[in-house]
């Protein structure tokens, strides 16, 4: 059975199930899945914590053992394993699919651990587990999911938002779950239920945004190229290695670069998504890119990204994540920039 964070309070009420599977890399959903799923079975019960964190030198059998043990403190109890890897090796996975042929109602296994791919989710321990009890992967909130997350935390909390307080708090905190919780939790402390305006959050709030390279390359895509430079200013600050950059900007523009070419020879769209294995989330960002992006801009765009490759390994005159900006804007204005004087654009 597979649910998302925001069925899980539904989920517990129902049934608590003998296994509980939580992966992903977002903190605040998956510490919050821990804390909920252990705080109601301990209202079950459930009085004894037993935890295991697994790495290559684990002994699977002392998790069989205390599975198979007779408690001296309570009668159920509750079993947490932190797969820190997520690879168990042979042994891991004969262990854990023997252990589904044998449950105990008076013990919960909990197994938690960083994102799984795909691969890991078929393996037959892992769909051993998942058959007889829940997983609830963990994927980052975006859009309209993390604007609905927001409100129902302020709910929760009584933190009373004045409208033009939501846009704003969403973009200070995207892709930082975490830190936007500690902040909602500090202004319901400070405020109650009076009603928080935008100049109280301005003179509260500190930008903390956390953004990857995946995130600069979306915003690439869409043409948003404000959001580029939000971007390439957090990963400066953040200390991101100018060359990981530069790679990523350039194998997206690549690849740009050859669908376009096909589909000037007649290539169907579809087909192109297929070729490049494009998620179907993902799917309208290359729609925007294909339709605005022309071969000109492409080429314009190659040019600065060499010379900004160029610059950040022999020059330390001038600044590599500007010069990224200005690549990101000739992505989508190549002509109008490239018409700009060389000491004007790289000043």
């Amino acid at each position: 059975m597979r649910i998302y964070h925001n069925q899980l309070g539904t989920t517990l009420n129902q049934n608590l199930k003998p296994v509980w599977l939580i992966f992903g890399d977002e903190p605040w959903q998956k510490n919050d899945s821990l804390l909920q799923i252990k705080s109601y079975a301990q209202q079950q019960g459930f009085s004894e914590l037993i935890r295991f964190s697994v790495d290559e030198k684990f002994d699977w059998q002392s998790l069989v053992e205390e599975y198979q043990s007779l408690s001296l403190f309570a009668s159920q109890r509750i079993i947490e394993v932190e797969l820190v890897t997520g690879k168990i090796g042979d042994a891991g996975s004969k262990t854990l699919v023997n252990l589904t042929e044998r449950l105990y109602p008076d013990v919960l296994l909990i197994f938690h651990g960083p994102k799984l791919d795909a691969a890991t989710q078929k393996r037959k321990w892992f769909k051993a587990l998942e058959q007889q009890g829940v997983h609830l992967p963990i994927y980052d909130l975006e859009g309209r999911q993390f604007q609905q997350w927001l409100q129902r935390q302020a709910r929760q909390l009584n933190v009373n938002l004045h409208p033009d307080v939501i846009p704003m708090l969403l973009e200070l905190f995207e892709g930082n779950l975490l830190a936007l919780a500690q902040e909602l939790q500090k202004l319901s402390l400070l405020f109650g239920q009076q009603q928080i305006t935008v100049e109280d959050t301005e003179q509260l709030v500190i930008n903390q945004a956390k953004f990857n390279p995946f995130q600069l390359i979306d915003a690439l895509l869409t043409g948003n190229t404000n959001k580029c430079i939000s971007i390439l200013d957090q990963l400066q600050h953040e200390g991101t290695a100018i060359g990981q950059l530069i790679w990523f900007i350039h194998k997206e523009i690549q690849q740009l670069f050859t669908m376009i070419e096909q589909m000037q020879q007649g290539e169907n769209i579809n087909a192109l998504y297929k070729q490049f294995r494009i998620w179907d989330k993902r799917k309208p960002f290359y729609q925007y890119a294909l339709t605005n992006i022309t071969i000109e801009n492409i080429r314009h765009a190659q040019a600065r990204l060499a010379q900004v490759d160029l610059i950040s390994k022999t020059s330390s005159d001038f600044n590599p994540f500007i010069l990224l900006a200005d690549v990101c804007l000739s992505l989508f204005h190549g002509q109008v920039l490239s018409q700009l004087p060389l000491s004007y654009e790289y000043s």
